[in-house]
């Protein structure tokens, strides 16, 4: 830890303690074009140093090449990390580009021991439920990761992209710590139903993607022509054809309220996103992703921005003019269910 070190919070009623930013480790290995190990190790590094502790990843980044990519490090630092890891989207060996949504039983502990072995350490910190399987009641999805808990194979629970009604007949079986999905300047459907749900019951919100995967920073405008062939981004609506120019020009208010602050674009949309504690009244800790150790340097430092109301009234109707979804499709996303 250093001077610069991030404050921390509960991740929920009787959640784990961690700094107020965490990192999602998805890029290190799956989805954003080329990737460099030995940078990726070094911001893995430089994030513990400035106070990171919750550090992101899941099963199906990578087909667990994610979780074998940070056990080194994860076991290096076992009792300074958090590790988060999740379970749900079912990889096709003969179609590796397919995805099949499963929270059936045997399907959830296989998972979590392939996780473990993976990952290389004894317990999952907090563990995830990736997607919502319709098919299946989520009390009997939550009631076996409850049963993983009592079984100490994982310390805490997490759903990602539920529904505020999804999240309390979880919290019914089992307490929640953390609900994980996108939120950002771009991406605010949570705010109608999750974000009060949560707060009603003590959970916290992990937000990913809170930079709207590296377009709040500027960092690229149109996915056909600015970004690899490989790259995910490439099949989001938001970001390729007329959407893309329309939603570049709503960077504007963010550039002026940034040259306020002698702050970067990706810092406001972080500092909008960290204040969301505040606004929301409950516990934020959004996983900005990167592969850089500069760019953790950056994205920590705007937890010690703080917005005015001017300033957050600025920014506020930005996500109302967003073109464009932020996937192609929504049905698996809370939003396809609220």
């Amino acid at each position: 830890m250093t001077d610069d070190s991030i404050p921390t919070v509960r991740l929920g009623d009787g959640g784990p303690e961690v700094g107020v930013q965490g990192l999602g480790c998805m890029g290190m290995s799956f989805a954003y074009g080329p990737v460099d190990a030995d940078a990726s190790r070094a911001t893995l590094e430089r994030a513990l140093e400035l106070g990171v502790t919750l550090y992101d990843t899941a099963d199906a980044y990578g087909a667990g090449d994610n979780e074998r990519f940070l056990s080194p490090f994860f076991t290096a630092h076992r009792d300074e990390v958090v590790i988060a890891t999740k379970f749900a989207l079912s990889i096709p060996p003969d179609d590796p580009t397919k995805r099949i949504i499963r929270n059936d039983a045997p399907y959830v502990r296989q998972a979590v021991e392939a996780s473990l072995r993976r990952l290389g350490v004894d317990v999952i910190d907090l563990y995830y439920m990736h997607r919502r399987d319709v098919n299946v009641p989520v009390e009997e999805t939550v009631a076996v990761m409850a049963d993983l808990v009592r079984e100490g194979k994982v310390k805490h629970l997490g759903l990602s992209e539920v529904t505020g009604e999804e999240l309390r007949a979880a919290q019914a079986v089992h307490p929640i710590a953390a609900v994980q999905s996108e939120w950002s300047l771009f991406s605010r459907d949570i705010e109608a139903g999750v974000v009060p749900a949560a707060r009603e019951l003590g959970v916290a919100l992990v937000p990913y993607s809170p930079l709207g995967r590296g377009f709040l920073t500027g960092s690229f405008v149109h996915a056909d022509r600015d970004l690899t062939a490989d790259d995910f981004r490439r099949q989001q609506p938001r970001f390729t054809g007329d959407n893309a120019a329309a939603n570049a020009a709503l960077l504007d208010p963010v550039r002026t309220v940034a040259d306020a602050h002698d702050a970067t674009l990706g810092q406001i949309a972080l500092a909008w996103v960290q204040q969301q504690a505040r606004v929301h009244g409950l516990p934020v800790v959004p996983i900005p992703g990167t592969r850089r150790p500069a760019r953790v340097e950056e994205n920590t430092g705007a937890t010690r921005i703080v917005l005015t109301e001017e300033e957050l009234a600025v920014l506020e109707p930005i996500a109302g003019k967003v073109a464009g979804d932020r996937y192609a499709d929504m049905t698996f996303t809370s939003a396809g269910r609220e």
